[in-house]
């Protein structure tokens, strides 16, 4: 029971990443129509913006030291933070130790200004093209832009810290009747938190604000909504910068969890795809309902127990239930009729 436990937190957390991007995904998808295999590439952008904002901070200058010196007497040079200069010692530790949750500001501000020019500058005129020519173009922008995160932050994982007082471990068994001994990283459970508050906080949206209802019924009737005198296009444009914060965001506070590479868009871009499949194309619940299922099941079979049975079905496990479900629900979980139907 107590490694089932842990695993299922696993998935929640791992399920948290997939059900934001395919959160994303469908947004976009259920708005313009378009099929964006660049949102995997957002997704990384958004963790190299807490990469950024480490380095920033961490920027100094060399002066020679009032105190040190060398053995013959010479003062020797140090390297003093500009942060530390400007604000003293206390408030540039403080900023350095938190500078993964500040990079959401960053991620936030950055990632919707990179949504907002990806869809004027490219996407818009993708919208009457066939599907395969929106992959094929955007699986060609995220190969553009994670080859420019190679070029300008190297090839290696690039290690990320949470803060100090999330560093431990909980004792979550307590928490649960499951004894003392069981204990689960904290930042993996603030990312689930963290996951879900934002997930509520996009639904909020969508479905208490006058903007939200007008973009949810231009979802279902863009034609009408226009005919109304909305600019229903400036709304989806904004809906798209919305889409690439999620992930920006989702990326940014991942990186304490899986240090950020450039290829790490791809490997979450495939899995999310398929979380949108099986959750039904078009429907936000779906894809988020999709999102901690099939990692909670990936995350369980990843137990060794499992694989001793069944060698390798850790890596086959989603593709596996979407097959199932495609099988027996054609929509997905929660697809919407006439979605990609025509």
């Amino acid at each position: 029971m107590d490694a089932i436990f842990l695993q299922i937190l696993n998935g929640l957390d791992k399920g948290g990443a997939y059900a934001l991007i395919a959160l994303g995904l469908t947004l976009v998808f259920g708005t313009l129509g378009v099929v964006n295999f660049a949102h995997g590439a957002l997704f990384m952008l958004g963790s190299f913006c807490a990469v950024t904002l480490n380095r920033l901070f961490n920027l100094s200058f060399v002066r020679v030291s009032e105190t040190e010196k060398d053995f013959l007497g010479n003062p020797l040079k140090e390297q003093v933070p500009y942060l530390q200069e400007w604000f003293g010692p206390q408030v540039s530790g403080f900023l350095l130790e938190w500078s993964v949750p500040l990079s959401i500001l960053l991620a936030i501000i950055v990632m919707a200004a990179v949504g907002v020019i990806m869809e004027r500058g490219l996407i818009k005129h993708f919208y009457k093209r066939p599907h395969a020519d929106q992959i094929l173009v955007t699986f060609g922008l995220a190969i553009v832009l994670q080859e420019i995160v190679r070029h300008y932050f190297g090839a290696n994982p690039i290690p990320q810290s949470a803060p100090a007082i999330f560093a431990g471990a909980a004792d979550v068994g307590s928490w649960v009747g499951l004894g003392e001994n069981v204990y689960y990283p904290w930042w993996r459970l603030i990312y689930f938190l963290f996951s879900a508050v934002v997930i509520f906080g996009v639904f909020a949206f969508l479905q208490f604000t006058t903007f939200g209802m007008v973009v949810r019924a231009g979802m279902q009737d863009r034609e009408t909504v226009g005919l109304l005198g909305i600019n229903i296009q400036r709304r989806f444009t904004i809906v798209f910068g919305l889409a690439a914060a999620v992930a920006g965001i989702a990326g940014a506070m991942y990186t304490p969890i899986l240090p950020p590479d450039y290829h790490m868009g791809m490997d979450f871009l495939v899995l999310s795809f398929v979380v949108v499949v099986v959750g039904g194309m078009g429907s936000l619940s779906g894809a988020v309902l999709a999102g901690f299922l099939l990692g909670i099941l990936q995350s369980i079979a990843s137990m060794n127990e499992i694989k001793s049975i069944l060698p390798g079905i850790d890596q086959i496990i989603i593709y596996l239930v979407a097959v199932i479900v495609l099988l027996t629900l054609p929509r997905g979980l929660m697809g919407r009729k006439g979605v990609m139907e025509e």
